[in-house]
């Protein structure tokens, strides 16, 4: 299909890889966002062998490879600074044929836009209801305005307008039991070595630090807590508490940390839908499977699907609507499977069996990474891409 018009709703990792890949093919692309200024959920991001295989295709394999952290081992701690186990990632990278690149979300949405043109996204543009007809699907926009192209594609997020449309009713976010709160904080040696993702655990809690580009480290601490939790005044404070005694380096951590940059989420997901696309409107992304972080696998599915999309607009010939379709085909059950297993390892990590989750952690310490790795490359061996 040629000289097709894309209207994308979100400016978010998806929508704009979805807008990269569409304009590499050959479409006419226009990217809506509500927000005055993209500013991206959460501060940093775990992108795995099959995302960055996507941002190769794309043409942007140098510029991740410059901005992700060079992560070469994985090490679990006790939350008293025991070693449980501490292995080199070389036997996954070998098997799928690509590194991770642990990536800060702003240097990744910096280098996404860059590549499509920051003047290419209507900011300030808030999407509350889609209209279509047989030949066309219509964005209308808060303050009146319309945007019409042969297909709209929801790349809106969480909280996606456009996914009511699809489905026809708004949908229940489910929340998953903890708290999760992320930052960047400058590598230190007392806090982690350059080239690890150090974890500790303990009581259904993580304390985690990964090196990202930049000399950097993305951190995130969960703790398991009844919702609704409201925010405290002092998130050092809280953290504090959470974490009294744990070891040192989590310690300097919560000390070097900055509170007003640090984000504090419960965590939610979405139960899989019961389908992507309605005639010319279709979802990719958190708008079409929520979920939560616990395989790290959330912003490479919604690379994959800007990929597959566009895949299936390029190469079927029977029309807008019946590439949509393909699409869902293709999409639907992996990011299902994936929301259910990110669902019971955060149940299995945060405690929500007491018995389980003990389990785990004596498991970790028989482990020497094969079976890790290998649940790893599973998933991303399962993608489009291989």
């Amino acid at each position: 299909m040629n000289n097709l018009k894309v209207i994308i709703i979100g400016a978010g990792m998806g929508g704009l890889a979805t807008a990269i890949a569409m304009t590499q093919a050959g479409y006419a692309v226009e990217v809506y966002d509500r927000v005055g200024q993209l500013r991206p959920a959460g501060a940093g991001i775990s992108l795995w062998s099959n995302g960055v295989k996507v941002l190769n295709h794309l043409g942007m394999g140098q510029e991740i490879a410059a901005l992700g952290g060079a992560m070469q081992r994985i090490t679990y701690l006790t939350q008293t600074g025991a070693t449980l186990t501490d292995f080199s990632l070389d036997p996954l990278v070998r098997q799928v044929g690509q590194c991770p690149y642990p990536v800060a979300r702003t240097d990744l949405q910096r280098m996404l836009l860059l590549k499509l043109g920051a003047d290419r996204v209507h900011l300030r543009s808030h999407c509350v209801a889609i209209e279509q007809t047989a030949a066309s699907a219509t964005a209308i926009f808060e303050d009146g305005r319309r945007a019409t192209g042969d297909l709209v594609v929801g790349a809106d997020g969480t909280h996606s307008k456009v996914r009511e449309f699809v489905l026809g009713h708004s949908t229940e976010r489910r929340y998953a039991g903890y708290v999760n709160w992320n930052g960047l904080v400058p590598h230190r040696p007392d806090l982690a070595p350059p080239h690890s993702w150090v974890i500790y655990v303990g009581q259904g809690q993580r304390a985690s630090m990964m090196p990202v580009g930049g000399d950097r480290l993305y951190f995130f601490l969960d703790v398991p807590l009844a919702f609704p939790s409201p925010a405290p005044s002092s998130i050092g404070e809280e953290l504090k508490t959470y974490f009294a005694d744990w070891p040192p380096a989590v310690q300097t951590l919560i000390t070097v940390l900055d509170p007003a940059t640090t984000n504090r989420i419960p965590i939610h997901d979405i139960d899989p839908l019961p389908h992507f696309a309605r005639g010319r409107v279709v979802l990719l992304g958190d708008a079409a499977h929520s979920t939560t972080p616990d395989l790290g696998q959330g912003g490479c599915q919604a690379l994959e699907d800007a990929w597959v999309l566009t895949k299936c607009l390029l190469t079927n010939n029977l029309g807008v609507i019946d590439a949509l379709q393909r699409y869902e085909a293709a999409r639907q059950d992996r990011t299902a499977n994936l929301i259910l297993k990110a669902r019971k390892r955060a149940n299995l990590i945060h405690g929500q069996d007491v018995q389980t989750n003990q389990q785990w952690y004596k498991e970790l310490a028989q482990e020497d990474g094969g079976n890790i790795m290998a649940a790893i490359a599973k998933v991303i061996l399962e993608g489009p891409l291989n």
